[in-house]
């Protein structure tokens, strides 16, 4: 059986067909991540006037290591912004959505060659760039699906939580998620147009994630700042967007790196022999 191809699911002539189809495609899934986000932030905002704003739970996260302690910002919890950032946006709302976008990046150009959807899909008179853009469109487009859902619930928990978010903060440190997700996601989908294979795209799309993180991480701990100039992870966050608003030059940075990723994604699927291998 050929999975999602009949004349009512699968339509060149429409608009963005291939966007239409990955969307389609991938609904449940998102309605799965998306309740994934909103689950974290009730399982960790609404405890913040118990935990990040109690001074006796401050005096005890300060007694970790020192290394512990900066790493995780365990001394900045006293403020709503530095609590939402470190238990949230910063880790979880990372973590999953990293996740999410090296799966979607996966699956986009090499999870469909390997199980030979994509020639399929190239059989409809699809070109490759125009697939490859509109897969890349798709992850992006679920990325912001996720995080518009998520800053929501973050906004509506605001006063509740009493964490003392302005709006425009709010949604400065999710276009920061945002674009350090789609940067991770990109680097899977590049690696799959390039490879053909998704094992080699998802661990390139890992790697990237855990790299910009640990980059980070060891910038603060060691005292080595210039390790932070190179990571993707202190381009979204270093100057805590939550707390003092837009970076612009982060998020250029990111939009860079993501620009230049889909690139190599283009070029490298539209000069490989897809029969190769």
């Amino acid at each position: 059986m050929t999975r999602g191809l009949t004349a009512d699911k699968f339509m060149p002539g429409a608009s963005l067909p291939v966007w239409r189809k990955s969307m389609r495609d991938s609904r449940l899934g998102l309605v799965g991540w998306t309740l994934g986000h909103v689950g974290a932030i009730l399982l960790y905002l609404p405890f913040y006037p118990s935990i990040g704003a109690n001074t006796d739970m401050q005096a005890f996260f300060t007694d970790f290591p020192p290394e512990v302690v900066t790493l995780f910002g365990l001394d900045q919890l006293g403020s709503g912004a530095a609590y939402s950032q470190a238990t949230y946006f910063g880790l979880t709302a990372f973590l999953l959505l990293a996740i999410a976008a090296i799966s979607w990046g996966a699956t986009a150009i090499a999870g469909d060659e390997e199980s030979g959807q994509l020639e399929l899909t190239a059989a409809h008179g699809v070109g490759r760039t125009q697939i490859v853009l509109e897969r890349a469109l798709a992850l992006v487009t679920k990325v912001v699906l996720v995080v518009v859902s998520a800053s929501l619930t973050v906004w509506l928990l605001n006063d509740y939580a009493e964490l003392a978010l302005t709006p425009a903060n709010i949604v400065a440190v999710s276009l920061a998620l945002v674009g350090l997700s789609v940067t991770v996601g990109m680097a899977s989908l590049a690696a799959g147009a390039l490879t053909g294979r998704k094992t080699v795209a998802t661990t390139v799309g890992a790697g990237t994630a855990v790299l910009a993180y640990v980059l980070n991480a060891v910038s603060q701990t060691a005292d080595l700042p210039w390790l932070a100039s190179v990571s993707p992870y202190h381009w979204a966050f270093g100057v805590s967007p939550i707390s003092n608003g837009f970076d612009l030059p982060g998020l250029s940075l990111l939009t860079l790196a993501s620009g230049v990723l889909l690139v190599v994604a283009v070029v490298s699927f539209v000069r490989r022999d897809l029969g190769a291998g």
